[in-house]
């Protein structure tokens, strides 16, 4: 398997409580975290998904009907 250096500043003592958390390595939790920015950018979809749904309700409902089904 090829490697990958990861270069990352992490607080050491922090890094190892989320390993010790996690029972996985420090190198895996570290390569596992999320890219700084990421959560905003799901924040930014669920809302732009939310705002799409809430606009076009009225085609979905003429082209699928009212009906919902629990899935």
């Amino acid at each position: 398997m090829p490697r990958t250096q990861l270069n990352s500043r992490v607080d050491q003592a922090v890094a190892d409580e989320a390993a010790r958390r996690r029972r996985a390595t420090m190198t895996r939790t570290v390569a596992e975290r999320p890219e700084p920015g990421a959560e905003d950018a799901g924040h930014a979809f669920v809302e732009a998904a939310a705002d799409f749904m809430q606009r076009y309700e009225s085609v979905f409902a003429e082209e699928f009907g009212t009906e919902r089904v629990a899935r």
